[in-house]
Order: C-alpha cells, then structure tokens, then sequence
C-alpha cells in the first residue's frame, strides 16, 4: 500500500512549512497515524514530533443543463499534517 501520495503545495501550506515546521501531504485513505510518520521519516530521512490527519469530504454541484440536470462529486481526500522536530525541513522542491 503506498501511504504517500503527494505532497501538497498550496499558499497555506508553504507558509506553514516556513513558520511552524510542518508539511502537508495527501495520503492513502486507509492509512493511519503510525504508518504515515514511518512513512514520511523513511522517505524524507527526518524525525516526525506529530501526526493531524484531515478527511476532506466530496464535494457536490449540481448543474442544469439543456439534456437535464446533471449531479457530480469530486474525490474524498485524506490530508495529514506532519509535524517536523526543531531545526529539521524537508526540501519538497528539490526534485521537481
């Protein structure tokens, strides 16, 4: 089972990245605390302090259209955000 999926890269999450030492990742719905922190001191070769994970729910639009109305979702996304021990980062733009 592969835990780690990406590793998320938006305004928020950089920011704390560089504030707080903590970095956002999507991972594996089935994946729990234990083995995303195994995961990521494995990949990236650092200490992980803690575990938050996040279950981003669907979300749903409806839209009306000429053939009827047409219902759609987007994925359920888990989300954990790992945070680093003191004076240690991950350079997630390295291998880009």
């Amino acid at each position: 089972m592969n835990i780690l999926i990406k590793p998320i890269i938006t305004e928020k999450a950089t920011g704390d990245s560089e504030l707080r030492n903590r970095y956002t990742f999507a991972v594996n719905s089935k994946a729990n605390k234990i083995e995303i922190k195994k995961a990521v001191e494995e990949a990236y070769g650092v200490s992980v302090e803690k575990v938050r994970t996040i279950n981003v729910r669907p979300e749903r639009s409806t839209k009306y259209t000429k053939n009827g109305i047409q219902h759609g979702k987007t994925n359920a996304v888990k989300k954990a955000i790992v945070q680093l021990a003191e004076g240690e980062m991950i350079d997630l733009y390295s291998n880009l």
